[in-house]
């Protein structure tokens, strides 16, 4: 299982951690306490490990389809007023991870970004329609080669207190590249054009690179 690069530090803090209080407790206790506690932070050494995995996937590029940015569920699909770039409305799929998704981000189409931006926010659960707006979020738009736009936005959760963007604005980008990390429970929102044709439903597990989210 490979590492994700945000994770590498975090995986050898608890991996220390979790040495130094098993050997605390194997110097202060006697053995049947030494295996109990050894046996729990072996499994929350293991969780922490896994939350931070990095999958390898192959991404077909298409121009015709948006893939899912994101493992997770769809938790809304909805026409909405989208105020902070566009100003008018756009057609919002919502992703939600939980703490056992996968918790990279991924770009949904290729193109040029053309805005990001950082929002200092509250920490409500990532599920509610208002964290999209009140949460800690980051803001991605990539405008495709044919003009049209997408929106991306990376909202943190009740348990996430960090937002990993890579995006910066002139960057080329791929369908498929890696656009950053949120760290725990978190959403990403895709803000599309109103013309685009949803292929997915509330309650679909969806998988980043992979699942085909709309068609443009």
């Amino acid at each position: 299982m490979t590492v994700h690069k945000e994770g590498t530090r975090i995986v050898l803090i608890t991996l220390l951690a979790c040495v130094l209080i098993t050997w605390v407790v194997w110097v202060l206790a006697n053995a049947l306490w030494t295996v109990i506690v050894g046996i729990l932070l072996l499994l929350l050494f293991l969780f922490v490990v896994r939350f931070f995995r990095i999958p390898q996937r192959l991404c077909v590029e298409s121009d015709d389809v948006v893939y899912s940015p994101a493992d997770g569920r769809i938790v809304a699909i909805e026409e909405v007023v989208e105020p902070e770039y566009f100003g008018e409305r756009r057609l919002q799929v919502s992703v939600f991870m939980s703490v056992w998704n996968v918790h990279a981000n991924w770009y949904p189409v290729g193109g040029r970004v053309v805005y990001t931006r950082y929002h200092k926010g509250k920490f409500l659960v990532a599920w509610l329609p208002k964290s999209s707006t009140e949460n800690e979020r980051s803001t991605v738009v990539v405008e495709r080669p044919d003009g049209k736009a997408v929106l991306l936005r990376q909202i943190a959760g009740a348990v996430a207190r960090r937002i990993v963007t890579y995006s910066k604005p002139e960057d080329a980008v791929r369908q498929g590249q890696e656009l950053g990390f949120i760290k725990f429970g978190s959403r990403v929102d895709v803000f599309l054009p109103l013309g685009a044709e949803v292929l997915v439903r509330i309650g679909d597990a969806v998988v980043g690179t992979q699942t085909p989210l709309a068609r443009m």
